[in-house]
């Protein structure tokens, strides 16, 4: 049932999308396709995927514990906070405490989750802003 409930959102979802796209306003210069056409064919994607799902759902799944369905929801709220403080505190201190409890959910030991947290907001600092000069991010230390 949950998968029919998922496939019907999923067609209402697509039919608003194309909706939307299809009031995209039209320049007189543009390319050949318009810039109606990457839409269009998210929207049509959408709609045939979610279609196949209401046509041939899966067996009912099995829905985890409570306690499983809570820490979820607090890695949730994770990137949450993170999305909320990522302008006031900036890409490296916010990536490396995401990243950090994020590690520990999956399995790391608390300190190889540290270490990861701040390698991978360090490694992803070095490639994005001074490789390819992206712009993130400051927070109150420039970085």
């Amino acid at each position: 049932m949950s998968d029919r409930i998922f496939g019907v959102f999923g067609l209402l979802l697509a039919g608003f999308y194309l909706w939307q796209a299809s009031v995209i306003e039209l320049s007189f210069i543009s390319d050949p396709f318009g810039p109606r056409a990457f839409p269009y064919i998210i929207g049509v994607v959408l709609a045939i995927a979610s279609a196949v799902v209401l046509w041939k759902p899966d067996t009912e799944p099995e829905w985890p514990a409570f306690s499983r369905l809570f820490e979820i929801g607090i890695a949730a709220a994770v990137m949450i906070a993170y999305a909320m403080f990522l302008k006031d505190y900036g890409f490296v201190a916010c990536t490396t405490v995401a990243a950090a409890y994020l590690s520990w959910r999956l399995g790391a030991r608390p300190v190889s989750a540290a270490i990861a947290g701040v390698a991978i907001a360090v490694g992803i600092y070095v490639i994005f802003h001074l490789v390819l000069g992206l712009s993130l991010a400051r927070g109150p230390w420039g970085f």
